[in-house]
């Protein structure tokens, strides 16, 4: 089960996220629990996530220029606290809501 996120490191990653992509749209999924006792998994309840990001800042990029963009602004906590994040990006005309 995917919950929405609401630990610091999920703060964090939406703050970042905010600051600099100005999405439209922004979901934070903690998966660690379905990753818990495996190799990654720190025991913090806050290792994996899954980011759905919208944002007009994505537009004219493609899919890989896109997840560039998100990892840039979570560098340093992929480097410290994401053991895993899977993305997915779309732009407002992308986001068929």
């Amino acid at each position: 089960m995917n919950d929405t996120a609401t630990g610091p490191v999920a703060r964090k990653i939406a703050e970042r996220l905010t600051q600099s992509l100005a999405p439209t749209r922004l979901a934070v999924i903690n998966d660690s629990a379905q990753h818990r006792g495996h190799m990654g998994d720190d025991g913090s309840g806050e290792s994996h996530f899954t980011v759905d990001i919208v944002s007009p800042l994505f537009e004219g990029k493609n899919r890989v220029a896109r997840q560039r963009l998100v990892n840039q602004a979570l560098a340093d906590l992929l480097a410290q606290d994401i053991h895993a994040l899977a993305i997915r990006t779309r732009t407002p005309d992308e986001d068929g809501v």
